[in-house]
């Protein structure tokens, strides 16, 4: 039976409206604390320079009759940064983004992502910002608990706070933190022993950051956001994406990500605005996708210049799809989507 049969579509209704309700508390909150809506366009000269992350292609032909490689947006991050640079100070958005590779329970091709950004904001507001906002989106249907797969947390449960070391420490019984070296590289020896005693399965070929995703999967995650929404934090160099070195301890970065009943909801950082680092990251995890995947992404060199002018900025994206799906006991992401991904027509 087709997804737009009409009892299929009235099933979803309640959901649908669960949607334009959080939809609307949201923005309502974002208005009361001034920020300003944009609208950033979904063709990108990059889709993101991060190894695992997978863009649409797609073409723009110019007058004269030349193809251009362009890519559809995995996250409107650049976009919002260019703004940043140009004297924005508080901008959001309801993003459609598109990522290859990604579809099930709570994976869609194309999707919305809610992303904010603070100027001038350091990260723990932004960290503020998502529990509250989580719980706005909650209030605004009469939820009072967060629910997947048979697991409730209550939205007025105290929020929790691990860093990835302790995460690692009290799950996974990893020193994580020493397998690092005095400059944050990853030594992969220590870390796949380490693996390997905690019965993680370590490939030949796998390298620090593999070995670590591994142990997050099977040991860490499945451990997150069943007493209350919880809050990962301060993650190691090699997994800094495009988040700052903490002051503290120059090893790990201002990265945090959300996870309520199990389900990651929310990635954020303290953003990195050292454009000659940025470019390092880049480079090299555009090196290791090539080595991957036998192919890899332009860098957005609007970006990189733009870094240059950028404040010390705050952000986050948040999948709102998820976030839905949390606060309305939906089943799946498709009974969220007014139009779901057409993979039964493939």
């Amino acid at each position: 039976m087709a997804w737009w049969d009409k009892d299929n579509l009235q099933d979803k209704l309640p959901f649908l409206h669960t949607r334009g309700f959080a939809k609307t508390a949201i923005g309502k909150w974002f208005e009361d604390q001034e920020f300003t809506e944009v609208e950033t366009s979904q063709l990108q000269i990059s889709p993101g320079n991060e190894t695992h992350l997978r863009g649409f292609e797609t073409q723009w032909q110019s007058p004269t009759h030349r193809n251009h490689q362009l890519y559809l947006a995995t996250s409107p991050e650049f976009s919002h940064k260019k703004l940043i640079a140009g004297g924005m100070e508080r901008i959001y958005e309801f993003a459609r983004v598109f990522r290859n590779g990604e579809i099930g329970p709570l994976h869609s091709p194309e999707f919305t992502m809610l992303e904010w950004y603070r100027a001038w904001e350091n990260w723990n507001k932004i960290v503020e910002d998502t529990l509250e906002i989580c719980v706005v989106a909650a209030r605004a249907v009469g939820a009072d608990y967060f629910s997947w797969k048979g697991k409730s947390v209550s939205i007025y449960a105290t929020p929790i706070r691990i860093s990835l070391a302790q995460a690692f420490r009290k799950y996974a019984n990893i020193d994580l933190l020493s397998t690092l070296d005095s400059g944050g590289n990853g030594q992969r020896a220590k870390l796949a022993d380490a693996a390997i005693r905690a019965n993680i399965n370590v490939a030949v070929d796998d390298n620090w950051s593999d070995i670590f995703t591994k142990i997050l999967v099977a040991k860490i995650e499945p451990n997150l956001g069943f007493d209350a929404p919880t809050i990962l934090c301060e993650y190691p160099l090699p997994e800094a994406a495009l988040a700052r070195k903490c002051e503290h301890d120059p090893r790990v970065v201002e990265r945090f990500e959300l996870y309520i009943c199990g389900v990651e909801i929310a990635n954020g950082f303290g953003e990195l605005t050292d454009a000659i680092e940025q470019r390092a990251r880049f480079e090299a995890a555009m090196h290791e996708m090539k080595r991957i995947y036998g192919y890899n992404y332009p860098l957005d060199e609007e970006l990189l210049s733009a870094l240059a002018q950028m404040p010390g900025t705050s952000g986050v994206a948040l999948g709102f799809d998820r976030l839905v799906m949390l606060i309305s006991g939906a089943r799946s992401i498709n009974d969220v989507l007014w139009t779901p991904f057409p993979v039964e027509q493939i």
